[in-house]
């Protein structure tokens, strides 16, 4: 028989109670339990970045935590990073600078790129790069992305 366990938690804003298997992944939890499927997942081993959310304000691989870790802690998912119908400003970057093409990797990428620019809000073209070597994309060449991210600190300092 499989252990099940009670899990609160606050994701984009909402507070959620579900019952999980203790074995069960943060991604699958998000993406089954809860049906939020922007979070994607890719290698399933850490390593490509598609699954990367915000926990409680920083990256965190979500196929490498487990549901139950998560309890009491807040999550933000690509669904909460536009505020209803209006885009984010990265968000609007990565369309404005073709940061994307397929789309897989953009979840990761773009809450990757959230704590990046909260924490250093004027990067170099460098710390860009070195800030998303951690996500993997098969179809840009990055330097979409890299733009993107350097537009959005623009548009984000002009906004503070």
């Amino acid at each position: 028989m499989t252990e099940m366990r009670k899990i609160s938690v606050k994701v984009n804003g909402k507070a959620y109670e579900a019952e999980a298997e203790v074995r069960m992944h943060l991604a699958d939890f998000l993406r089954q339990k809860l049906g939020l499927t922007g979070t994607h997942l890719g290698c399933e081993h850490g390593v490509c970045g598609a699954c990367t959310i915000l926990l409680d304000g920083r990256t965190a691989r979500s196929c490498l935590t487990l549901a139950v870790q998560v309890d009491g802690h807040e999550i933000m998912t690509i669904e909460g990073i536009a505020d209803g119908d209006t885009l984010h400003p990265l968000q609007e970057a990565f369309r404005d600078n073709h940061g994307l093409q397929c789309g897989f990797c953009t979840p990761g990428m773009l809450t990757t790129l959230i704590e990046l620019l909260r924490d250093n809000p004027d990067p170099t073209e460098e710390e860009v790069r070195i800030g998303i070597s951690g996500n993997l994309c098969r179809c840009t060449g990055y330097q979409g992305i890299v733009a993107a991210a350097l537009d959005a600190a623009k548009r984000m300092r002009a906004l503070s």
